[in-house]
Protein backbone atom coordinates (compact mmCIF):
# COMPACT_ATOMS: atom_id res chain seq x y z
CA UNK A 1 0.00 0.00 0.00
CA UNK A 2 1.30 3.44 -0.83
CA UNK A 3 1.24 5.98 1.85
CA UNK A 4 -1.30 7.93 0.29
CA UNK A 5 -3.77 5.36 0.15
CA UNK A 6 -2.54 3.96 3.93
CA UNK A 7 -3.77 7.70 4.71
CA UNK A 8 -7.04 7.91 3.00
CA UNK A 9 -7.92 4.60 4.50
CA UNK A 10 -7.47 5.61 8.12
CA UNK A 11 -8.30 9.36 7.88
CA UNK A 12 -11.20 9.83 5.30
CA UNK A 13 -11.45 13.38 6.38
CA UNK A 14 -8.69 14.17 5.64
CA UNK A 15 -8.98 12.29 1.85
CA UNK A 16 -12.08 14.22 1.32
CA UNK A 17 -10.47 17.42 1.47
CA UNK A 18 -8.49 16.44 -1.95
CA UNK A 19 -11.58 14.39 -3.69
CA UNK A 20 -14.97 15.99 -3.62
CA UNK A 21 -17.02 13.11 -2.01
CA UNK A 22 -21.10 13.23 -2.79
CA UNK A 23 -22.98 13.10 0.42
CA UNK A 24 -26.47 11.59 0.94
CA UNK A 25 -29.39 13.76 2.41
CA UNK A 26 -28.73 12.07 5.46
CA UNK A 27 -25.25 13.45 5.16
CA UNK A 28 -23.22 10.14 4.86
CA UNK A 29 -20.47 9.71 2.15
CA UNK A 30 -21.45 7.28 -0.83
CA UNK A 31 -19.63 6.72 -4.12
CA UNK A 32 -16.62 6.13 -5.75
CA UNK A 33 -14.06 8.06 -3.35
CA UNK A 34 -15.84 5.76 -0.19
CA UNK A 35 -15.70 2.74 -2.27
CA UNK A 36 -11.26 3.87 -3.52
CA UNK A 37 -11.13 4.12 0.57
CA UNK A 38 -12.29 1.00 0.93
CA UNK A 39 -9.90 -0.56 -2.01
CA UNK A 40 -7.49 1.09 0.05
CA UNK A 41 -8.54 -0.38 3.14
CA UNK A 42 -8.10 -3.80 1.20
CA UNK A 43 -4.38 -3.16 -0.07
CA UNK A 44 -2.36 -4.49 2.71
CA UNK A 45 1.18 -3.43 3.45
CA UNK A 46 3.33 -6.57 3.34
CA UNK A 47 5.84 -6.28 5.69
CA UNK A 48 7.38 -9.68 6.35
CA UNK A 49 7.20 -12.95 3.89
CA UNK A 50 3.72 -14.22 5.03
CA UNK A 51 3.40 -11.24 7.42
CA UNK A 52 0.62 -7.90 6.25
CA UNK A 53 -0.45 -5.07 7.97
CA UNK A 54 -3.86 -3.39 7.56
CA UNK A 55 -5.54 -0.29 9.19
CA UNK A 56 -9.54 0.67 10.05
CA UNK A 57 -11.13 3.89 8.70
CA UNK A 58 -11.07 6.59 11.15
CA UNK A 59 -14.98 6.70 11.44
CA UNK A 60 -14.93 2.67 12.53
CA UNK A 61 -17.73 2.02 15.70
CA UNK A 62 -16.20 1.25 18.64
CA UNK A 63 -15.12 -2.29 17.57
CA UNK A 64 -13.78 -3.15 13.90
CA UNK A 65 -16.30 -4.53 11.40
CA UNK A 66 -16.70 -8.01 11.01
CA UNK A 67 -16.43 -7.53 7.33
CA UNK A 68 -13.48 -5.63 7.22
CA UNK A 69 -10.81 -8.49 9.23
CA UNK A 70 -12.62 -11.09 6.99
CA UNK A 71 -11.47 -9.43 4.39
CA UNK A 72 -8.49 -8.34 4.49
CA UNK A 73 -7.41 -11.74 5.67
CA UNK A 74 -8.38 -13.19 2.90
CA UNK A 75 -6.16 -10.78 0.68
CA UNK A 76 -3.12 -11.73 3.14
CA UNK A 77 -4.09 -15.16 2.33
CA UNK A 78 -4.69 -14.39 -1.15
CA UNK A 79 -1.53 -12.11 -1.64
CA UNK A 80 0.88 -15.47 -0.61
CA UNK A 81 -1.17 -17.73 -3.63
CA UNK A 82 -0.29 -18.42 -7.30
CA UNK A 83 -2.83 -16.33 -9.59
CA UNK A 84 -4.38 -18.71 -11.31
CA UNK A 85 -6.10 -20.22 -8.17
CA UNK A 86 -9.13 -18.99 -7.03
CA UNK A 87 -10.40 -19.05 -3.43
CA UNK A 88 -13.71 -21.12 -3.56
CA UNK A 89 -13.94 -21.42 0.36
CA UNK A 90 -13.65 -19.64 3.62
CA UNK A 91 -14.22 -20.73 7.29
CA UNK A 92 -13.75 -18.09 9.87
CA UNK A 93 -14.06 -17.39 13.80
CA UNK A 94 -14.36 -13.91 15.14
CA UNK A 95 -12.27 -14.22 18.26
CA UNK A 96 -12.06 -10.86 20.51
CA UNK A 97 -13.09 -7.27 19.31
CA UNK A 98 -11.07 -5.33 17.28
CA UNK A 99 -9.60 -2.12 18.03
CA UNK A 100 -9.84 0.13 15.20
CA UNK A 101 -7.67 2.81 16.20
CA UNK A 102 -4.19 0.92 15.89
CA UNK A 103 -3.33 -1.40 13.23
CA UNK A 104 -3.96 -5.22 12.36
CA UNK A 105 -0.96 -7.44 12.06
CA UNK A 106 -2.22 -10.91 10.03
CA UNK A 107 -0.02 -13.73 9.65
CA UNK A 108 -0.22 -16.09 6.97
CA UNK A 109 0.44 -19.91 7.56
CA UNK A 110 1.29 -21.61 4.20
CA UNK A 111 -0.62 -24.94 4.78
CA UNK A 112 -0.54 -26.91 1.86
CA UNK A 113 0.55 -26.33 -1.82
CA UNK A 114 -1.12 -29.26 -4.10
CA UNK A 115 -1.73 -29.82 -7.51
CA UNK A 116 -4.97 -28.35 -8.11
CA UNK A 117 -5.84 -26.59 -4.40
CA UNK A 118 -4.08 -24.42 -1.92
CA UNK A 119 -4.43 -23.87 1.83
CA UNK A 120 -3.82 -20.94 4.03
CA UNK A 121 -4.39 -19.90 7.46
CA UNK A 122 -4.48 -16.68 8.84
CA UNK A 123 -4.43 -15.22 12.50
CA UNK A 124 -5.31 -11.28 12.74
CA UNK A 125 -3.40 -10.25 15.62
CA UNK A 126 -3.69 -6.74 17.97
CA UNK A 127 -1.75 -6.25 21.21
CA UNK A 128 0.01 -9.77 20.90
CA UNK A 129 -3.46 -11.62 20.53
CA UNK A 130 -5.98 -13.29 17.98
CA UNK A 131 -8.85 -11.43 17.47
CA UNK A 132 -9.62 -13.46 14.37
CA UNK A 133 -8.75 -16.57 12.34
CA UNK A 134 -9.88 -17.40 8.85
CA UNK A 135 -9.15 -20.84 6.90
CA UNK A 136 -9.23 -20.51 3.26
CA UNK A 137 -8.87 -22.55 0.16
CA UNK A 138 -8.55 -22.07 -3.67
CA UNK A 139 -8.42 -24.08 -6.32
CA UNK A 140 -7.03 -24.40 -10.13
CA UNK A 141 -9.84 -23.38 -12.87
CA UNK A 142 -10.99 -27.35 -13.62
CA UNK A 143 -14.48 -28.52 -15.57
CA UNK A 144 -17.07 -30.29 -14.03
CA UNK A 145 -20.79 -30.97 -13.61
CA UNK A 146 -22.86 -27.85 -13.11
CA UNK A 147 -26.20 -27.10 -11.56
CA UNK A 148 -27.47 -24.20 -9.39
CA UNK A 149 -30.65 -23.11 -7.57
CA UNK A 150 -32.71 -20.44 -9.28
CA UNK A 151 -32.89 -17.14 -7.68
CA UNK A 152 -36.21 -15.73 -6.35
CA UNK A 153 -38.40 -13.60 -8.14
CA UNK A 154 -38.01 -10.49 -6.54
CA UNK A 155 -37.85 -6.65 -8.13
CA UNK A 156 -34.84 -5.08 -10.15
CA UNK A 157 -32.83 -2.81 -7.76
CA UNK A 158 -33.58 -0.09 -9.99
CA UNK A 159 -36.69 0.22 -9.05
CA UNK A 160 -36.08 0.01 -5.19
CA UNK A 161 -35.29 2.99 -3.15
CA UNK A 162 -32.02 4.05 -1.96
CA UNK A 163 -30.65 2.87 1.47
CA UNK A 164 -30.85 6.50 2.42
CA UNK A 165 -34.17 7.35 1.00
CA UNK A 166 -35.17 4.10 3.12
CA UNK A 167 -33.66 5.07 6.04
CA UNK A 168 -34.83 8.67 6.40
CA UNK A 169 -35.77 9.90 10.07
CA UNK A 170 -34.39 6.37 11.55
CA UNK A 171 -30.83 6.84 11.01
CA UNK A 172 -30.13 8.65 14.58
CA UNK A 173 -32.29 5.82 16.03
CA UNK A 174 -30.22 2.65 14.21
CA UNK A 175 -26.61 4.56 14.58
CA UNK A 176 -24.35 1.79 13.73
CA UNK A 177 -23.00 1.09 10.26
CA UNK A 178 -25.89 3.56 8.88
CA UNK A 179 -24.04 6.67 10.15
CA UNK A 180 -20.25 5.55 8.52
CA UNK A 181 -19.58 6.28 4.50
CA UNK A 182 -21.14 3.85 2.60
CA UNK A 183 -19.42 1.94 0.05
CA UNK A 184 -21.50 -0.59 -0.57
CA UNK A 185 -25.16 0.45 -2.47
CA UNK A 186 -27.83 -1.46 -0.74
CA UNK A 187 -31.32 -1.92 -1.72
CA UNK A 188 -33.89 -3.63 0.86
CA UNK A 189 -36.46 -5.79 -1.61
CA UNK A 190 -37.84 -7.25 1.75
CA UNK A 191 -39.58 -4.65 4.31
CA UNK A 192 -36.23 -3.03 6.38
CA UNK A 193 -36.12 -4.32 9.73
CA UNK A 194 -36.47 -0.62 11.19
CA UNK A 195 -39.83 -0.70 9.41
CA UNK A 196 -40.79 -4.79 10.26
CA UNK A 197 -40.13 -4.30 13.88
CA UNK A 198 -43.28 -1.56 13.34
CA UNK A 199 -45.43 -2.98 11.00
CA UNK A 200 -45.39 -6.51 12.74
CA UNK A 201 -43.66 -8.70 9.43
CA UNK A 202 -41.84 -11.60 11.20
CA UNK A 203 -40.26 -13.42 8.20
CA UNK A 204 -36.71 -14.96 8.87
CA UNK A 205 -36.07 -13.61 6.12
CA UNK A 206 -33.75 -10.40 4.14
CA UNK A 207 -33.32 -9.47 0.47
CA UNK A 208 -31.09 -6.81 -0.57
CA UNK A 209 -29.69 -5.71 -4.05
CA UNK A 210 -26.35 -4.88 -3.09
CA UNK A 211 -23.26 -3.66 -5.01
CA UNK A 212 -19.46 -1.48 -5.17
CA UNK A 213 -21.05 1.56 -5.47
CA UNK A 214 -18.39 2.80 -8.24
CA UNK A 215 -15.95 0.55 -10.34
CA UNK A 216 -13.22 -1.63 -9.27
CA UNK A 217 -10.28 -2.87 -10.66
CA UNK A 218 -9.83 -6.32 -12.80
CA UNK A 219 -8.59 -8.34 -9.90
CA UNK A 220 -10.56 -11.60 -9.16
CA UNK A 221 -9.38 -11.51 -5.16
CA UNK A 222 -10.54 -7.97 -4.38
CA UNK A 223 -13.74 -8.57 -5.99
CA UNK A 224 -14.57 -11.56 -3.76
CA UNK A 225 -12.85 -9.78 -0.98
CA UNK A 226 -15.59 -7.04 -1.48
CA UNK A 227 -18.23 -9.46 -1.45
CA UNK A 228 -16.85 -10.82 1.36
CA UNK A 229 -16.61 -7.52 3.24
CA UNK A 230 -20.44 -7.18 2.11
CA UNK A 231 -21.50 -10.82 3.43
CA UNK A 232 -21.55 -9.24 7.34
CA UNK A 233 -23.17 -6.23 6.22
CA UNK A 234 -27.19 -7.44 6.53
CA UNK A 235 -26.91 -10.64 7.41
CA UNK A 236 -27.92 -10.80 11.11
CA UNK A 237 -30.82 -8.57 9.87
CA UNK A 238 -32.18 -11.87 9.21
CA UNK A 239 -32.53 -13.32 12.62
CA UNK A 240 -33.54 -10.16 14.35
CA UNK A 241 -36.80 -9.52 11.77
CA UNK A 242 -38.31 -12.92 12.91
CA UNK A 243 -38.26 -11.04 16.53
CA UNK A 244 -39.31 -7.57 15.52
CA UNK A 245 -36.12 -6.35 17.18
CA UNK A 246 -33.40 -4.42 15.53
CA UNK A 247 -30.12 -2.86 16.29
CA UNK A 248 -30.31 1.24 17.94
CA UNK A 249 -33.92 0.87 18.42
CA UNK A 250 -33.81 -1.99 20.69
CA UNK A 251 -31.53 -3.07 23.54
CA UNK A 252 -29.52 -5.79 21.17
CA UNK A 253 -26.21 -6.82 21.94
CA UNK A 254 -24.38 -8.63 18.69
CA UNK A 255 -21.53 -9.88 17.55
CA UNK A 256 -20.23 -12.29 14.53
CA UNK A 257 -19.31 -15.37 16.06
CA UNK A 258 -18.18 -17.33 13.28
CA UNK A 259 -18.12 -17.43 9.27
CA UNK A 260 -18.23 -18.99 6.23
CA UNK A 261 -18.24 -18.57 2.92
CA UNK A 262 -18.46 -20.62 -0.54
CA UNK A 263 -17.36 -19.39 -3.63
CA UNK A 264 -19.42 -20.77 -6.66
CA UNK A 265 -19.05 -18.77 -10.13
CA UNK A 266 -17.19 -15.76 -11.21
CA UNK A 267 -18.60 -12.41 -10.70
CA UNK A 268 -17.73 -8.58 -10.59
CA UNK A 269 -18.85 -7.32 -7.05
CA UNK A 270 -19.48 -3.77 -9.02
CA UNK A 271 -22.08 -5.38 -10.60
CA UNK A 272 -25.47 -5.71 -9.19
CA UNK A 273 -26.32 -9.30 -6.52
CA UNK A 274 -29.24 -10.14 -5.00
CA UNK A 275 -28.20 -11.18 -1.23
CA UNK A 276 -30.87 -13.21 -0.01
CA UNK A 277 -30.54 -14.43 3.68
CA UNK A 278 -32.88 -16.47 6.12
CA UNK A 279 -32.34 -17.65 9.46
CA UNK A 280 -33.03 -21.32 9.91
CA UNK A 281 -33.28 -21.49 13.92
CA UNK A 282 -31.81 -19.20 16.93
CA UNK A 283 -31.33 -20.57 20.15
CA UNK A 284 -28.99 -20.03 23.50
CA UNK A 285 -28.51 -16.38 22.82
CA UNK A 286 -27.05 -17.00 19.34
CA UNK A 287 -28.66 -17.14 15.71
CA UNK A 288 -27.78 -18.96 12.60
CA UNK A 289 -28.25 -17.24 9.50
CA UNK A 290 -27.81 -18.29 5.81
CA UNK A 291 -27.27 -16.54 2.79
CA UNK A 292 -26.93 -16.99 -0.83
CA UNK A 293 -26.07 -14.66 -3.52
CA UNK A 294 -27.32 -14.26 -6.81
CA UNK A 295 -25.41 -12.27 -9.97
CA UNK A 296 -28.06 -10.04 -11.62
CA UNK A 297 -28.45 -12.46 -14.76
CA UNK A 298 -29.86 -14.94 -11.84
CA UNK A 299 -26.36 -17.13 -11.47
CA UNK A 300 -25.80 -18.38 -8.06
CA UNK A 301 -22.42 -16.66 -7.35
CA UNK A 302 -21.95 -17.65 -3.58
CA UNK A 303 -22.98 -18.99 -0.45
CA UNK A 304 -22.80 -17.88 3.13
CA UNK A 305 -23.19 -19.27 6.80
CA UNK A 306 -22.75 -17.40 9.84
CA UNK A 307 -23.69 -17.89 13.60
CA UNK A 308 -23.88 -14.60 15.75
CA UNK A 309 -23.96 -13.73 19.02
CA UNK A 310 -27.58 -11.92 19.83
CA UNK A 311 -28.66 -10.73 23.39
CA UNK A 312 -31.69 -8.93 23.42
CA UNK A 313 -32.26 -7.14 26.98
CA UNK A 314 -35.09 -6.15 28.27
Amino acid sequence: MTEAARAAAADPAAAAAAVPVPMTPDGVAYGQPVLDRLVALLDLERIEENIFRGVSPAESPVRVFGGQVAGQSLVAAGRTVPADRRVHSLHAYFIRPGDPSIPIVYEVDRIRDGRSFTTRRVVAVQRGKAIFSLSASFQLDQPGIDHAEPMPEVPGPETLPTYAEQVGDYRERIGGMSAVPRPIDIRYVTEPPWLARETGRREARNQVWMRADGKLPDDDLLHVCVLAYASDLTLLDAVLARHGVYWGTDKVLGASLDHAMWFHRPFRADEWFLYDCASPSASGSRGLATGRFFSHDGSLVATVVQEGLLRVLS
